[in-house]
């Protein structure tokens, strides 16, 4: 490295430009980098779940979950097998060891599980095989509130806005909390249904024939192909009461034979309010990977544009915005950044005591720091609170390398009377082997936390490659800009004083008379 301190010393406008060129690059990653709380972690999990409405946890035990475990039990990768088997709801939990591809992992599950559907009970609903993924958090929640009855607002928010809000970019899933649904209910009169010879599921199975769309085939004529379809719905609500059960005694038995049909609501399975009120809220979720600023934003520019064709007395709210809280956070280490450079700055030129060669110094930081921006974006990392506290710890260790580099330069032109420039060449030469090994050494410290196993190691790995980074950054720095602007901007001093040197101001005289005696003292002994 010291051949390259002789070249950037000779040619200033090559060092300049080997310095901007990773300066820029730095820049242009720092506009494409996203903001999140924390480093995107792929934990390669996969839930199954399957429904057997009424059944008991004993029956959901012995004929789903150990059935659905015996098949995905045979996959490779697994690491641990869960299961919970509750009042007509199973759930089996595939946890795979990191190495497995998430993506993988979820398809063959759904493939064994698509083996096993033929032993299942047959009123069993179809499994759901999905990705168990952290990062897929809600980032915005937006309440619905209105002057109007709690299932108008739940059409209104299920048919419009979680359509409208899922076409985002970056959203994945939009959930409806404290909706109440349009639901047809059917009150049947348990003493009518007796007097009839009628049971509930002649009921229900007569509900579903004659309340159903047919498909008809298609007829052929020509070039011309038309489809059929025989339809079969009921289009109003009164039209349920007219559905004919069956004949008994050679009389129909309707629906409102034997009971009454409601316009009503589904049951409350969630609960939402905000200040007392009951409302609808909407949980956006993001896609996995994406990043949550980046969505959060997104979902706000729509909502905007929803706010103005709002239909009257409707009105949306954000009661939870987790991007507020990241912004918030990485602000905050940004500020401890500029603070601490200021800091270490000022620390410099305390002890240096000269401005021009406080700047040498302290150029080392910014464009260090910068030029790290492009390994976290080439590494697809992200701004979060890992990376963020990487190159704030770092603030302090890149500028040591060219206060070792510029200390000795100054030595040089004020003990050994040199020349700014040939200082410049043969101080970095006599330290430069010191320098690479100090550096070497905190690299090789960090670069092992970026290649650690494990979930904790999924999460370090980009503070350690930062942190690794920005001290050969640094290095690089301190071999080529600052020998260069040492060579050009260092004055050698008027006359030499030895009793008035940069050792005797009033920092470094006690220092280093202290330092001496004991020095002497610890040889003696």
């Amino acid at each position: 490295m010291q051949w390259l301190a002789e070249i950037c010393v000779k040619r200033p406008v090559f060092a300049w430009v080997l310095v901007l060129s990773l300066t820029v690059v730095g820049l242009y990653a720092f506009g494409q980098l996203g903001v999140d709380r924390f480093p995107n972690v792929d934990i390669p999990s996969v839930l199954v779940t399957t429904r057997l409405p009424g059944a008991a946890p004993e029956q959901v035990e012995t004929e789903i979950t150990d059935r659905i475990e015996e098949a995905v039990n045979t996959i490779s990768g697994i690491d641990q097998l869960t299961s919970t088997s509750s009042e007509g709801i199973s759930q089996v939990v595939v946890a795979f060891k990191l190495e497995k591809d998430s993506d993988v992992a979820a398809q063959e599950v759904r493939d064994r599980v698509n083996r096993v559907l033929p032993l299942l009970p047959r009123t069993v609903t179809q499994p759901m095989v999905e990705k168990l993924d952290p990062t897929a958090s809600p980032v915005i929640t937006v309440a619905v509130t209105a002057a109007k009855p709690l299932r108008d607002i739940t059409e209104f928010a299920d048919k419009g806005l979680r359509r409208w809000l899922e076409s985002v970019d970056g959203v994945g899933q939009v959930v409806v909390i404290g909706g109440r649904k349009r639901q047809v209910n059917v009150w049947l009169d348990a003493e009518l249904l007796g007097s009839q010879g009628l049971s509930v599921n002649e009921v229900a199975r007569a509900l579903q024939a004659q309340n159903a769309d047919i498909p008809g085939g298609r007829i052929d004529r020509g070039a011309q192909s038309v489809t059929l379809r025989t339809r079969g719905r009921v289009d109003t609500v009164d039209a349920f009461g007219d559905i004919v059960i069956r004949e008994v005694q050679g009389h129909p038995v309707h629906v409102r034979d034997v009971g009454r049909v409601e316009d009503g609501m589904a049951e409350a399975a969630t609960q939402a309010s905000v200040n007392g009120v009951a409302t609808v809220l909407l949980q956006i979720r993001k896609q996995s990977g994406t990043n949550t600023v980046a969505v959060a934003n997104n979902i706000k520019d729509r909502l905007q544009i929803i706010q103005s064709s709002l239909p009257q007395g409707y009105e949306l709210r954000i009661v939870r915005d987790e991007a507020q809280f990241i912004e918030a956070s990485i602000a905050a280490v940004e500020e401890h950044l500029i603070v601490g450079s200021l800091l270490a700055a000022g620390v410099v030129l305390l002890f240096l005591g000269n401005l021009r060669s406080t700047i040498i110094a302290a150029v080392a930081i910014p464009t260090s720091i910068i030029a790290t921006f492009a390994l976290i974006w080439y590494m697809g990392f992200t701004l979060n609170m890992l990376t963020m506290l990487a190159l704030t710890l770092s603030v302090g260790i890149v500028i040591d390398d060219a206060i070792v580099v510029l200390e000795n330069i100054y030595r040089f032109i004020e003990e050994k009377g040199m020349p700014p420039m040939q200082a410049a060449i043969e101080a970095t030469r006599e330290i430069g082997l010191a320098v690479m090994a100090t550096t070497l050494s905190l690299v090789a410290i960090f670069a092992p936390v970026g290649f650690m196993s494990g979930i904790v190691g999924r999460f370090m790995a980009s503070f350690g490659l930062t942190m690794a980074f920005a001290v050969l950054v640094s290095l690089f720095v301190s071999f080529t800009l600052t020998p260069m602007m040492s060579a050009h901007w260092l004055k050698a001093p008027p006359k030499r004083d030895p009793d008035h040197d940069s050792k005797h101001n009033l920092v470094f005289g006690p220092l280093d008379r202290a330092y001496a005696r004991m020095l002497r003292w610890s040889m003696r002994a």
